[in-house]
């Protein structure tokens, strides 16, 4: 089953020309429904994402699935190839990622995900709302050692 990402945001993708100015909101908010991220992001999450913010190697992005550009994916950007991104999920056991679909074109990666927001589960005890508050809110961040490990598999 292909992940899917719930994005809010800027719609078409087709950004403005060189030098014009941006219309639109720069951020917005996208949900993950799939588990390719495990353990980094968990089906449920919310994303806050950066339109038009510039990738690097490490960083968590939705990109428009090369195949089908309807569909959105949550990926970690692991190195630049061929004038696009290779990106792979955070779970080795899902290949929804550039090792089915090959590098993705530029065009294609749609933000760079900077905060993950983790819904409160359903129980409401005391230990439970505090375990949540301190992980409900976490920046996503480039991890430098991340993209060589990505790189060796």
């Amino acid at each position: 089953m292909p992940e899917r990402v719930d994005g809010r945001g800027p719609g078409s993708g087709d950004g403005p020309g060189p030098g014009a100015r941006r219309r639109g909101p720069v951020f917005g908010l996208a949900e993950v429904y799939n588990p390719s991220m495990l353990p980094t992001l968990r089906p449920g999450d919310r994303l806050l994402l950066h339109y038009g913010a510039a990738v690097r190697p490490g960083d968590v992005v939705v990109v428009r699935h090369p195949f089908r550009q309807d569909l959105l994916i949550v990926k970690r950007a692991v190195e630049r190839q061929g004038g696009g991104w290779w990106v792979r999920g955070d779970n080795p056991q899902v290949v929804n990622d550039s090792r089915e679909f090959g590098a993705v074109p530029d065009e294609l990666v749609v933000a760079r995900a900077r905060v993950r927001l983790r819904p409160l589960g359903a129980q409401r005890s005391p230990l439970a709302v505090a375990s949540w508050a301190l992980s409900a809110v976490r920046p996503l961040r480039a991890a430098r050692s991340l993209s060589s490990l990505l790189r060796a598999r």
